[in-house]
């Protein structure tokens, strides 16, 4: 167990790239534990007003925003995924948004690119992210390395993170991830938040 110092009025929690198209690629058995956690801290969240921040990645119509030297988000144009309005770029059913939900679009791996997270961070005086997401040596990963390089503290619910390949997910959440960030599970999430102030 993972003791965590959680301020309520400084803290956000991000749930990233948990869209249709994204968690297709994981098995349904992981996918049932993995929202059932995420299920969980956005609960945790809620009930300690933390602020709760969805990430998605989604692109324009025939993907202005995607360069032919991409060799990954080349492959999303090319099979067509990720659209602005497509069924497969929405938010997966199981996540429901409440009204004035704050979604942030993103055009690459990190929650960070291409759009105004930091600004909205910084209008609430967010100095700490709770990372949660798919994939974990993807977009976590990658808005971890963002955030560390900013200051801000940096905690990732390794239960609430998944990857389409678990030895992927193993290896972030036990080399890379733990040297720029705190490790912790959606328990001590929750025990943190009913002591939050």
């Amino acid at each position: 167990m993972t003791n965590l110092d959680i301020r309520s009025k400084t803290t956000a929690l991000l749930i990233m790239d948990c869209q249709e198209a994204i968690l297709s690629s994981i098995v349904s058995q992981e996918r049932e534990k993995l929202l059932t956690n995420l299920l969980r801290a956005i609960k945790a969240a809620r009930t300690a007003n933390i602020l709760i921040i969805f990430v998605v990645a989604k692109f324009r119509e025939g993907y202005p925003e995607i360069s032919e030297k991409n060799n990954f988000f080349k492959g999303v144009k090319e099979n067509n995924r990720l659209r602005e309005e497509a069924p497969d770029s929405k938010i997966c059913q199981e996540i429901s948004l409440d009204p004035g939900s704050i979604v942030v679009v993103k055009k690459r791996f990190g929650a960070f690119s291409g759009n105004d997270l930091e600004e909205i961070l910084r209008s609430f005086g967010v100095d700490t992210l709770i990372l949660t997401g798919v994939s974990t040596l993807g977009v976590v990963e990658s808005t971890a390395r963002f955030a560390f390089d900013r200051d801000y503290r940096i905690i990732v619910l390794g239960d609430c993170c998944s990857d389409r390949v678990a030895e992927a997910h193993n290896i972030a959440l036990k080399w890379v991830l733990p040297r720029i960030s705190t490790v912790a599970s959606v328990s001590d999430f929750e025990n943190a938040t009913t002591q939050s102030s």
